[in-house]
């Protein structure tokens, strides 16, 4: 049976979290990150492209007619699209990431999904998060990298999700992440609750009180790290120059978050973003565009940075959805829950092109692209190729790797 998450509360976007038997949150890394073997340095950012981002008006397959036969008022015009060759192309809002393509920094691959896809956003996002498609699972897939890396004890930074929650590709059995949405809140809010934090470890420690937990130490000793952790990372950070201008939108913010970690030397491994939602049932047209807008240019920002600090080459980003949009558009002009969709690998060390089959309306599987390309494909590329470790014991199988890192 499934092990439940139950959000505690938040320490200024520190996440104190209750899975099943266990009670975690995290803090800060004391000292850097020991090179590992394969993985020189490398981290890896992760990217939730939350709501079901519709693929096809994505990277869209303009040279095919039965894409516009298909969505006769939702199809993006061939002469907008930002082309990569006479059948694939950038959606015009991303000239951001189309500069970057053309540089060589993205790779597209196609057609990514799994068996039997489910099309309920909660399903489907546990399984694209946890990494197992055909039964539940409590830890993710990056939370069981984590627990096998090897990496130092010492090192509490390990893996941070700048988000409210700590999202369940993070989730591990024996390392704990936190999860900051706000810097400049990251902290114990004491006043507000009318009482001090002197005053909260004294009551934590009354014997007089009407119950006894086992738990109630283990979360002041969660409670104590918080705080000294929240008191030092912002001195830890504050040396780092931004060189980048961000948008002023929560991607934006986000990723600019994630270049101060990572250009702060804490030895974090993996971070993760979300953006959305692209949900997009209704008037799809406006809101994809623009969410898709605001991750390109965000994007271009977070390399420019990277790149004048000297990280451009050491960090991978990686996007994901919980699915694709059905090809067909519906009387709302939008789309509904699909399945296959692209997803993209950013950074100075990809191999920019286009990977996989192109959509084939011919061959769908009830109204839905068919998935060509496994995702445990992807993330085993990912965890061997750029992270440096097995990847059979994270995804519980073998799976094909794509010729698509350094």
């Amino acid at each position: 049976m499934k092990r439940s998450n139950f959000l505690l509360g938040t320490v200024s976007g520190l996440a104190v979290v209750a899975s099943g038997d266990h009670v975690f949150a995290q803090a800060l890394a004391q000292s850097p990150l020991p090179g590992l073997p394969g993985s020189q340095n490398r981290c890896l950012v992760l990217v939730n492209l939350n709501g079901g981002n519709d693929g096809l008006n994505c990277i869209v397959p303009h040279g095919d007619p039965q894409y516009y036969q298909m969505r006769p008022s939702l199809a993006i015009p061939a002469s907008d699209v930002l082309a990569i060759d006479s059948t694939l192309g950038f959606n015009p809002k991303m000239q951001s990431l189309k500069t970057m393509y053309d540089k060589g920094m993205v790779a597209i691959v196609q057609g990514v999904g799994y068996p039997n896809a489910d099309h309920s956003h909660f399903r489907s996002s546990e399984i694209w998060q946890t990494g197992v498609p055909d039964r539940y699972e409590h830890t993710g897939w990056l939370g069981r990298y984590l627990d096998d890396a090897g990496l130092p004890d010492s090192n509490l930074f390990k893996g941070v999700a700048v988000s409210q929650v700590l999202p369940e590709a993070l989730v591990a059995t024996r390392t704990d992440v936190p999860a900051i949405s706000n810097l400049g809140n990251y902290g114990l809010i004491a006043n507000r609750e009318a009482f001090s934090r002197e005053a909260y470890s004294q009551e934590s420690r009354d014997r007089r009180l009407p119950f006894n937990s086992p738990y109630l130490a283990h979360v002041m000793e969660i409670e104590d790290h918080a705080q000294r952790t929240s008191e030092e990372l912002p001195h830890l950070i504050s040396g780092y120059k931004t060189q980048a201008a961000y948008p002023a939108t929560p991607i934006g913010r986000s990723l600019a978050l994630v270049a101060q970690i990572i250009g702060s030397n804490l030895g974090t491994k993996v971070l993760y973003v979300q953006h959305g939602s692209f949900d997009t049932h209704v008037s799809q047209m406006a809101t994809q565009n623009n969410l898709l807008a605001q991750f390109s240019d965000a994007m271009s920002a977070f390399y420019t940075d990277l790149a004048a600090h000297g990280n451009d080459r050491r960090v991978l980003t990686m996007t994901f959805s919980e699915f694709g949009r059905r090809i067909e558009e519906n009387g709302a002009r939008g789309t509904d829950h699909g399945e296959a969709s692209p997803l993209f690998l950013i950074g100075g060390g990809v191999k920019g092109g286009v990977y996989g089959k192109l959509p084939d309306f011919s061959s769908t599987n009830m109204g839905n692209l068919a998935y060509t390309t496994d995702f445990r494909s992807v993330y085993a590329t990912v965890l061997e190729r750029w992270l440096g470790r097995p990847s059979a014991t994270v995804l519980g199988g073998s799976f094909d790797k794509i010729p698509v890192l350094s």
